[in-house]
C-alpha cells in the first residue's frame, strides 16, 4: 500500500497545483463564461460573440491582453485551500474503502473517492465562482463597472443578499457539477497513471510527459461530465436577483425552451482547449511539489 501523505503536504502541494491550473487556464475560462452568459438574440441576428476566437479578439481589442485574466484574483485566493481540501477529500475517500491486496483501488472506488472530494471543495469554491463569474461578465458589458474588484464584489453581494443567498448563490449547481466531475477527474488520473506506467517503474516515478498526459486527459473527461451543469451554474450565478427563484430547476427548463438543448454546451470549445493544458499543469505542479516536500521535509 502507498505511503500515507500528511495533510500538510497535501495542502501545500495541492495549493501549488491549483495556482498552476488557474494561471494556465484562466484566459479560456473567461471566454467560456462570456460565451455561456451572453444575451440570447432573435433568429438571424448577430450575437455578441460568434465563437471562441471572436470572443478572444473582442476581449483583447477592448480590454487588452490582461482582459482575459479578469476575475483571476478570486480563484487564485481560493485555490490553495480548495485544492488542499480537494486532494485531502480524495485521500479520505480512499481511506473509507478497502483496496486490493496490491494497494490499488478499482475504478468504482476511485470515482466514489473523487465524488467526496467534489463535496469538500464546493464549500470553498461556490463563493469564489460567484465572484469570478460576475467580474468576468461585467467587463464585457457597456457602462461603468459595478465592482471594483473581488473584495468589492464580495462586499456588495453580501450587503445586498447576505451570505447564503448572495455569496453562496449557486451552491447546489456547483455540487451538481463538481461531485460527478471530480469523481471522473480523479478516477481517470489514477487509472491512467497505472495504465501508462512502464513495467519497471512505479506510478510515482512517471516522467513529466506522462504526468502531463494523465493530468490533461483527466481534465478533458472531467469537463465532458461537468460542462452542462457548469452552464446552468454560470447562468444562475450571474442572473439578477429573483430571475430564477427555484434555482437550477428554473434555469434548466427556461434555457432548453428558449435556446435549445445544445445551449447547455455553450463555451465547450474554450473549455476543451483549456482542460488539457490547465489540468496537466495542475497535476504536474502537484506531483513536483509533493516530490520536493518529500525530499525537503521527510518527517513532516
Amino acid at each position: 500500500m502507498s505511503k500515507e501523505i500528511s495533510p500538510a503536504k497535501n495542502f501545500i502541494a495541492g495549493g501549488f497545483g491549483g495556482v498552476c491550473l488557474v494561471v494556465a487556464g484562466h484566459p479560456l475560462d473567461t471566454i467560456k463564461v462570456r460565451l455561456q452568459t451572453q444575451p440570447s438574440v432573435a433568429t438571424g441576428a448577430t450575437p455578441l460573440y460568434r465563437g471562441t476566437w471572436d470572443c478572444a479578439k473582442k476581449t483583447v481589442s477592448k480590454e487588452g491582453f490582461f482582459g482575459l485574466y479578469k476575475g483571476m484574483f478570486a480563484p487564485i485566493l481560493g485555490v490553495t485551500p480548495m485544492y488542499a481540501t480537494c486532494f485531502l477529500g480524495f485521500s479520505i475517500g480512499k481511506k473509507l474503502q478497502t483496496p486490493a491486496e496490491n494497494g490499488n483501488y478499482n475504478l468504482q472506488q476511485l470515482f466514489k473517492a473523487g465524488m467526496l472530494a467534489g463535496v469538500f471543495t464546493t464549500v470553498i469554491m461556490a463563493p469564489g465562482e460567484r465572484i469570478k463569474c460576475l467580474l468576468q461578465i461585467q467587463a464585457a458589458s457597456s457602462g461603468k463597472p459595478k465592482y471594483a474588484g473581488p473584495a468589492d464584489c464580495a462586499k456588495q453581494i453580501y450587503r445586498e443578499s447576505g451570505l447564503f443567498k448572495g455569496l453562496y448563490k449557486g451552491t447546489g449547481a456547483t455540487l451538481l457539477r463538481d461531485v460527478p466531475a471530480s469523481g471522473m477527474y480523479f478516477m481517470v488520473y489514477e487509472w491512467l497513471k497505472i495504465a501508462i506506467t512502464p513495467a519497471d517503474q512505479k506510478p510515482g516515478e512517471l516522467s513529466v510527459l506522462r504526468v502531463l498526459f494523465a493530468g490533461g486527459m483527466a481534465g478533458v473527461l472531467n469537463w465532458c461530465v461537468g460542462i452542462a451543469p457548469d452552464t446552468l451554474k454560470s447562468r444562475l450565478q450571474t442572473a439578477p436577483e429573483g430571475t430564477y427563484p427555484r434555482g437550477v430547476r428554473d434555469v434548466f427548463p427556461r434555457l432548453i425552451k428558449s435556446e435549445g438543448f445544445f445551449a447547455l454546451f455553450k463555451g465547450i470549445t474554450p473549455v476543451m482547449l483549456r482542460a488539457f493544458p490547465a489540468n496537466a499543469a495542475c497535476f504536474l505542479g502537484y506531483e513536483m511539489a509533493m516530490k520536493f516536500l518529500q525530499w525537503a521535509t521527510p518527517n513532516l
